[in-house]
């Protein structure tokens, strides 16, 4: 999709199965399981959906899925089924080392495993030409991450890159290249950062964990993950009717169905009008 000078597209890294539970936080399970039926552990499938953005010149990757590093046991639990990033990029004819700049939202296990890669023994970055954004906030929190959530954080996912000197932090919004900027919207995490697109007079916004699915667009649809679930609301109320009002196109990370979607106002809810991102 083309907005202006900008080009992005919509990049599927395979698909993960977390506990729908979970995944919904407050909501009772027979609401939740009317918008994505749950498997007989409880799990729901989501997708893991990533872009691939052309501007200014440079190629940018926002977001890795979960890689191929995981053990047997880990791709039994998270329910990986097997696809890759790779595979995504190289249906566009992108190899790892077109890419100039990933971005990470955040450094969970699903967004950011792809970031590296095994050989000879060694866990080596796995686009050697790029230089790696992430909020200095978290990467610091996935270096001591807390009880509560050390089992989304796994170090050979990013701990590699700053030995590598590929890692460049940021503190805040940020313009990563023309028409592209990231912005820090706190909630899932002390510092995830969303990706807000812009050119042609139109704008794509990519929620990131914070609207995970369109399932997860009413306001108290948050999930029982998020760190900070009542700033999660907060930023819902802020980037939500921000989309509706100004006719944004909404990019899900996680759903399988509906990657993207403008958003409308009916009634006193918000439906997805789902809508292409290729």
């Amino acid at each position: 999709m083309k907005l202006g000078e900008l080009e992005f597209h919509v990049v599927r890294a395979g698909h993960v199965r977390l506990d729908g539970g979970a995944m919904f936080g407050v909501i009772p399970r027979p609401l939740w399981e009317k918008k994505i039926a749950p498997d007989a552990r409880n799990r729901i499938t989501l997708a893991m959906n990533c872009l691939l953005i052309r501007a200014g010149g440079k190629r940018i990757l926002v977001d890795t899925g979960a890689g191929d590093k995981l053990n047997a046991k880990l791709c039994d639990i998270h329910g990986l089924d097997g696809h890759f990033l790779g595979d995504g990029l190289q249906s566009r004819g992108v190899r790892p080392e077109d890419i100039d700049i990933v971005v990470n939202t955040h450094l969970h296990f699903d967004h950011c495993g792809g970031n590296t890669r095994i050989e000879k023994d060694k866990v080596v970055p796995a686009f050697p030409n790029a230089r790696y954004l992430i909020q200095r906030g978290e990467f610091e929190h996935a270096v001591e991450p807390c009880e509560r959530d050390r089992a989304s954080y796994f170090p050979d996912n990013y701990a590699p890159l700053e030995t590598a000197g590929v890692l460049s932090f940021l503190d805040g919004d940020h313009a990563i290249a023309p028409g592209v900027e990231a912005v820090r919207v706190p909630g899932h995490n002390a510092d995830m950062q969303c990706i807000k697109l812009t050119g042609g007079g139109q704008t794509a916004f990519f929620f990131a964990d914070l609207v995970p699915t369109t399932a997860h667009l009413p306001l108290p649809w948050i999930m029982g993950y998020d760190l900070y679930p009542m700033t999660t609301l907060e930023n819902k109320k802020r980037w939500i009717p921000e989309a509706v009002r100004e006719g944004w196109l909404a990019l899900f990370a996680h759903d399988a169905r509906v990657p993207a979607a403008y958003v409308r106002e009916r009634g006193n809810q918000w439906e997805a009008e789902p809508a292409s991102a290729d």
